[in-house]
């Protein structure tokens, strides 16, 4: 694996700051405690404190995640093998935990992560899941009308962001995913291009198959959003969505996708996922309004 082995301070570090992040834990009565590891040895380092502590142990690289797969009582989040800033680190974390179901909306969180090449965690952050996150409220994303299965929302948010931080053929990527009540979404949208998904069978049309995410990539540089229903399954591509935000409160500075997606959120029960094709950022929206952030780190972590 790539990246600087950790020295014996940086390690001590580590120590210093899982202790602390236990006494917070204490503290304020968290439910969890999620713990960016970034190689073995690090976690050689501390695993008497994980053995003793029980954190979710949050990895991103595969082949580490196999690894940590044999030591018993750890419990394990793979997250996507991307680079992020460790603001993003954590928001990934948590939005994986909770559609993975290992905690729950409305659980105050304890997170301690850094970053990968130091091979570090330096940085402790507090989150109150039911005021940060609550796109996962039961009604945001689990919705009569329009069911948003959390498995493919992470699905969908971790091709954004390889999208986001990989680009495709080394040129940034900028496009939309619209995700549920696709009925609604299509009345409120039009074809700008002969959607190159059609005639294929539900089965090559989902969203978990490993070849359907490549296809995708490979047509992310056409303009207009992906519609995808909340199972899963591609509807079309090259949408123009027609609905705009009224009296909208966006931050400034956003161009026309983010608007669009704003304003499709508002009319429907759907999500959107955008990727900023200038910043690389990645955000969710959801009735109107943006939920959350991921930025790209503006250097290599």
């Amino acid at each position: 694996m790539k990246g600087k082995k950790s020295t014996t301070k940086e390690k001590h570090l580590t120590k210093i700051m899982l202790e602390h992040a236990s006494e917070v834990m204490s503290e304020i009565k968290a439910k969890a405690l999620l713990l960016n590891v970034h190689s073995r040895d690090d976690f050689k380092a501390i695993r008497d404190l994980i053995k003793k502590l029980k954190p979710v142990v949050v990895v991103r690289n595969e082949e580490l995640f196999d690894e940590l797969s044999e030591e018993e009582g750890t419990r394990l989040l793979k997250v996507p093998d991307v680079t992020l800033t460790r603001m993003g680190q954590v928001k990934v974390a948590i939005m994986y935990a909770l559609s993975s179901d290992i905690i729950s909306p409305g659980d105050k969180i304890v997170c301690l992560t850094g970053v990968s090449r130091f091979g570090t965690d330096d940085t402790l952050v507090v989150v109150d899941t039911e005021k940060e996150f609550e796109i996962f409220r039961s009604d945001a994303v689990i919705d009569t009308d329009a069911v948003v299965r959390p498995d493919i929302f992470e699905t969908v948010l971790n091709l954004a962001i390889e999208l986001a931080t990989q680009g495709r053929e080394g040129k940034a990527v900028g496009t939309i995913f619209v995700i549920g009540d696709d009925e609604k979404v299509l009345q409120l949208s039009r074809q700008l291009v002969i959607n190159p998904f059609k005639g294929y069978s539900e089965q090559e049309l989902s969203i978990h198959d490993v070849q359907l995410r490549e296809t995708i990539k490979e047509f992310s540089v056409i303009d207009g959003a992906f519609i995808i229903r909340g199972d899963g399954v591609l509807v079309t591509a090259g949408r123009h969505l027609n609905a705009a935000l009224e009296g909208g409160n966006l931050p400034q500075g956003l161009g026309s996708r983010h608007v669009a997606a704003a304003g499709i959120t508002s009319l429907t029960n759907a999500i959107a996922i955008v990727i900023s094709e200038s910043t690389g950022s990645v955000r969710i929206f959801k009735e109107g309004r943006v939920f959350m952030e991921i930025e790209r780190p503006s250097t290599k972590l």
